[in-house]
Protein backbone atom coordinates (compact mmCIF):
# COMPACT_ATOMS: atom_id res chain seq x y z
CA UNK A 1 0.00 0.00 0.00
CA UNK A 2 1.43 3.08 -0.87
CA UNK A 3 1.48 6.13 1.44
CA UNK A 4 0.87 9.55 0.37
CA UNK A 5 0.91 12.75 2.50
CA UNK A 6 0.41 16.67 0.79
CA UNK A 7 2.94 19.44 1.42
CA UNK A 8 1.61 22.69 1.56
CA UNK A 9 2.60 25.21 -0.83
CA UNK A 10 3.64 28.73 1.41
CA UNK A 11 2.68 31.55 -1.39
CA UNK A 12 4.82 34.34 -0.52
CA UNK A 13 3.22 37.81 -0.17
CA UNK A 14 4.99 41.04 -0.72
CA UNK A 15 3.13 43.98 0.65
CA UNK A 16 3.84 45.68 -3.05
CA UNK A 17 2.95 42.94 -5.33
CA UNK A 18 -0.10 41.29 -3.89
CA UNK A 19 -1.72 38.90 -6.92
CA UNK A 20 -4.90 37.66 -7.39
CA UNK A 21 -5.04 34.10 -5.67
CA UNK A 22 -1.57 34.63 -3.95
CA UNK A 23 -3.67 33.77 -0.85
CA UNK A 24 -4.40 30.38 -2.11
CA UNK A 25 -2.79 27.39 -0.53
CA UNK A 26 -1.51 24.61 -2.98
CA UNK A 27 -1.00 21.12 -1.87
CA UNK A 28 1.95 18.55 -3.57
CA UNK A 29 1.47 15.22 -3.36
CA UNK A 30 4.20 13.27 -2.88
CA UNK A 31 4.84 9.65 -3.39
CA UNK A 32 6.90 7.97 0.16
CA UNK A 33 7.20 4.52 -1.82
CA UNK A 34 8.84 5.13 -5.02
CA UNK A 35 10.51 2.37 -6.05
CA UNK A 36 14.08 2.86 -6.28
CA UNK A 37 15.48 2.75 -10.14
CA UNK A 38 17.96 0.32 -9.84
CA UNK A 39 19.08 0.93 -13.51
CA UNK A 40 20.42 4.13 -12.29
CA UNK A 41 23.52 2.79 -10.57
CA UNK A 42 26.28 1.73 -12.93
CA UNK A 43 27.25 -2.15 -13.46
CA UNK A 44 30.32 -3.28 -14.25
CA UNK A 45 29.70 -6.33 -16.00
CA UNK A 46 31.65 -8.91 -17.59
CA UNK A 47 31.45 -10.99 -20.82
CA UNK A 48 32.84 -14.00 -22.86
CA UNK A 49 32.47 -13.08 -26.36
CA UNK A 50 32.54 -16.96 -27.85
CA UNK A 51 30.61 -16.19 -30.85
CA UNK A 52 29.66 -13.31 -32.89
CA UNK A 53 26.29 -13.81 -31.82
CA UNK A 54 26.94 -12.32 -28.31
CA UNK A 55 27.57 -9.18 -29.42
CA UNK A 56 23.64 -8.72 -29.33
CA UNK A 57 23.62 -8.77 -25.49
CA UNK A 58 26.42 -6.79 -25.02
CA UNK A 59 25.61 -4.44 -27.31
CA UNK A 60 21.99 -3.98 -25.97
CA UNK A 61 23.47 -3.53 -22.25
CA UNK A 62 25.57 -0.94 -23.33
CA UNK A 63 22.76 0.84 -24.96
CA UNK A 64 21.12 0.86 -21.68
CA UNK A 65 23.61 3.38 -20.63
CA UNK A 66 24.54 2.21 -17.15
CA UNK A 67 27.07 -0.67 -18.43
CA UNK A 68 30.74 -0.54 -18.30
CA UNK A 69 31.28 -4.05 -20.37
CA UNK A 70 34.67 -5.58 -19.74
CA UNK A 71 34.82 -8.54 -22.58
CA UNK A 72 36.93 -11.73 -22.49
CA UNK A 73 37.70 -11.56 -26.40
CA UNK A 74 40.14 -14.75 -26.49
CA UNK A 75 37.41 -17.40 -27.29
CA UNK A 76 36.89 -15.91 -29.93
CA UNK A 77 40.36 -14.58 -31.51
CA UNK A 78 41.21 -18.20 -31.33
CA UNK A 79 38.50 -19.56 -32.89
CA UNK A 80 37.83 -17.06 -36.44
CA UNK A 81 39.71 -13.74 -36.24
CA UNK A 82 37.32 -12.90 -39.33
CA UNK A 83 33.86 -13.07 -36.67
CA UNK A 84 36.49 -10.64 -33.95
CA UNK A 85 36.92 -7.90 -36.62
CA UNK A 86 33.29 -8.36 -37.24
CA UNK A 87 32.26 -7.90 -34.01
CA UNK A 88 34.86 -5.30 -32.41
CA UNK A 89 33.60 -3.06 -35.53
CA UNK A 90 29.90 -3.74 -34.37
CA UNK A 91 31.30 -2.25 -30.84
CA UNK A 92 32.77 0.25 -32.42
CA UNK A 93 29.96 2.02 -34.22
CA UNK A 94 27.89 1.06 -30.78
CA UNK A 95 30.64 3.04 -28.37
CA UNK A 96 30.44 6.27 -31.42
CA UNK A 97 26.48 6.08 -31.33
CA UNK A 98 26.22 6.55 -27.66
CA UNK A 99 29.45 8.71 -27.30
CA UNK A 100 31.46 6.05 -25.24
CA UNK A 101 34.84 5.12 -25.22
CA UNK A 102 36.51 1.91 -26.10
CA UNK A 103 40.00 0.34 -25.65
CA UNK A 104 41.73 -3.42 -25.65
CA UNK A 105 43.43 -4.49 -22.54
CA UNK A 106 46.30 -6.81 -23.53
CA UNK A 107 45.70 -9.39 -25.81
CA UNK A 108 42.49 -10.61 -24.64
CA UNK A 109 40.37 -7.98 -22.83
CA UNK A 110 37.95 -4.81 -24.79
CA UNK A 111 36.44 -2.62 -22.23
CA UNK A 112 33.62 -0.12 -23.22
CA UNK A 113 31.91 2.80 -21.46
CA UNK A 114 29.29 5.02 -21.63
CA UNK A 115 29.48 8.68 -22.46
CA UNK A 116 29.72 9.53 -18.18
CA UNK A 117 33.22 7.61 -18.14
CA UNK A 118 36.12 7.79 -19.72
CA UNK A 119 39.52 4.87 -20.36
CA UNK A 120 42.93 5.75 -18.98
CA UNK A 121 45.15 5.50 -21.32
CA UNK A 122 48.93 3.85 -20.98
CA UNK A 123 51.05 2.17 -23.04
CA UNK A 124 49.73 -0.99 -22.56
CA UNK A 125 46.27 0.30 -23.41
CA UNK A 126 45.00 -0.35 -27.12
CA UNK A 127 43.12 2.45 -28.67
CA UNK A 128 40.36 0.73 -30.45
CA UNK A 129 38.45 3.37 -30.99
CA UNK A 130 40.76 5.69 -32.83
CA UNK A 131 41.85 4.27 -36.08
Amino acid sequence: MKSLFSLKKLARKHDDDIEEGAGEEEYVEIDTEAERDKTSKIIVRPFVMEDFSDIKEILDSLREGYTIALINIKPLKDKDLVELKRAINKLKKTCDAIDGDIAGFGDDYVVVTPSFAEIFRTKSTNNIGED
